[in-house]
């Protein structure tokens, strides 16, 4: 079962303010990785972690409609923190999530989008891993 825990939700929503953005990773077309930092990830649900992607048009949007599975890692040194969040993304248009997603991201993220051109995407989680062990999987 996946239960993100309060810790997880503050240091992800605290994460571009101390310097240490969510690393996103996924496949590109034609099989190529593809890692991106991320200043937005926050834990949207007990088992969804969402994103704002400013660029729509970007190869995620394009690589998440063949192949949804996706990583991100969270890992600040100073705490002794590190996470790997696997599971599978997709683009949500539904206007109230928009809003949510956007709403919570970091102020210099939405100062970098002030007309909420980009998406939002939500991950479900399907497996939670620290210090390569799995702490919550589906």
């Amino acid at each position: 079962m996946i239960q993100l825990t309060d810790e997880m939700r503050e240091a992800l929503a605290n994460a571009l303010t101390d310097r240490l953005p969510v690393i996103l990773a996924y496949v590109g077309p034609g099989g190529q990785p593809s890692i991106s930092f991320r200043g937005t990830a926050q834990v949207y649900s007990d088992d969804q972690i969402a994103i704002w992607a400013r660029n729509p048009e970007g190869g995620l949007g394009h690589a998440l409609a063949v192949n949804p599975r996706i990583a991100l890692l969270y890992r600040n040194p100073e705490k002794r923190l590190g996470w790997q969040f696997h599971g599978r993304a997709r683009i949500v248009d539904d206007e109230a999530v928009r809003r949510t997603v956007y709403d919570n991201s970091p102020e210099p993220e939405r100062g970098a989008d002030p007309e909420r051109k980009g998406k939002a995407m939500i991950v479900d989680v399907d497996r939670v891993i620290a210090r390569g062990q799995t702490l919550m999987e589906r």
